[in-house]
């Protein structure tokens, strides 16, 4: 038994490595920051923190335990101690590039936790090797906001891929441009004009909101919003919000969609309502210098003529009424044809005193 330990521990001694060289050794001793193996050496091998991990805080002998079997990569083989310095974390990141380059190479889809969010762009590490993805490639729109993506896991490619300068570039919006032409060749393969759809609000401006269909987005115009009268769409819409619209029109691919659904068009009854002799109640909604409008339900106005807001002389409507109020008055006229309807306050009121005193 002795004779074979002295052979053994001369073949150790006679055994030889080189900078670079990759090592299997067994855990003969772990502290908080240091790790010691046996590598079958004249000397044993040190893993420092550093080069086991990035993380400066932790803890090595909660990650490792003695007996515990490794490999290793030989960074220098004597430390100026008489022990060689070994790295874990450069033997992933070998490892890691080398799998970085066979998907670079196969354009495989990979997917990875985000480390890091940076000034520029996020950083994720696929087996030990980080790959760095610019912000104008994380997405296929402007991020303002790439904070959100951290500890996120995301799918991406690798577009470069140079080991050598630290230079390995992943993109993610490839994916996304790539599965939103599919979505899109998708929707439009099923969507006509007239056919009811359900959406997101994805973007709302002074002139309408985008919806987002799911492979395109839908143009809905402030002026299809309602039958009635839309003043801002932001304080109808918000980003975030389900609607359900129709398509009015398809051109090429745009969508123009509509919240104005043909059964809910309130002139289909307006004939009765609002028949002439009819007393109606309604809201002063905008005011001219011969009249003012009245809203009697959203998408019916009827205009109150200067002349018949009262049997006394009136200059201007804006004298009398204002934006806003409730009215009673009574029907004048109407014309379906035209979409108009006139009407009379003044004859809503009691003969003059004048009239009244001739009877007497």
């Amino acid at each position: 038994m002795s004779e074979l330990s002295f052979e053994q521990m001369l073949d150790d001694y006679e055994k030889t490595i080189h900078t670079g060289e990759v090592v299997t050794g067994k855990v003969i001793a772990v502290k908080e920051d240091e790790i010691v193996l046996n590598i079958g050496y004249k000397s044993d091998g040190i893993i420092t923190r550093n080069e086991y991990t990035n993380d400066s805080n932790a803890d090595l002998t909660t990650l490792v335990h003695e007996g515990d079997e490794m490999e290793a990569k030989v960074v220098k083989v004597n430390d100026g101690e008489g022990q060689v310095l070994l790295s874990y974390k450069r033997l992933a990141a070998d490892r890691g590039n080398k799998r970085l380059e066979e998907a670079y190479e196969n354009q495989e889809v990979l997917t990875a936790p985000v480390t890091q969010v940076l000034d520029g762009g996020l950083s994720v590490t696929v087996d030990g090797a980080r790959v760095f993805i610019p912000a104008s490639l994380v997405s296929d729109t402007y991020e303002k906001n790439l904070g959100k993506y951290a500890g996120q896991e995301i799918e991406f490619v690798i577009s470069e891929f140079n080991p050598r300068k630290r230079r390995v570039i992943g993109n993610r919006k490839q994916l996304l441009v790539a599965k939103k032409a599919e979505l899109q060749k998708a929707l439009f393969e099923r969507i006509e004009p007239g056919m009811t759809v359900e959406g997101t609000v994805k973007n709302v401006t002074d002139f309408g909101a985008f919806i987002d269909l799911g492979g395109a987005d839908g143009l809905l115009h402030i002026s299809e919003m309602s039958w009635g009268r839309v003043d801002n769409p932001k304080k109808v819409f918000k980003v975030g919000d389900q609607v359900t619209a129709f398509i009015k029109e398809i051109n090429g691919t745009k969508i123009a969609l509509s919240l104005k659904f043909p059964d809910q068009n309130p002139w289909l009854h307006a004939s009765e309502k609002y028949a002439v002799g009819n007393e109606v109640h309604g809201r002063v909604a905008r005011m001219t210098d011969f009249g003012a409008f009245v809203e009697l339900e959203p998408g019916i106005d009827a205009l109150l003529h200067v002349s018949q807001i009262s049997r006394a002389h009136v200059e201007k409507p804006a004298d009398v009424l204002q934006i806003g109020q409730e009215i009673n008055a009574k029907v004048v006229d109407f014309n379906g044809d035209e979409r108009k309807i006139s009407l009379s306050m003044k004859a809503l009121e009691s003969a003059a005193p004048a009239d009244a005193q001739t009877e007497e």
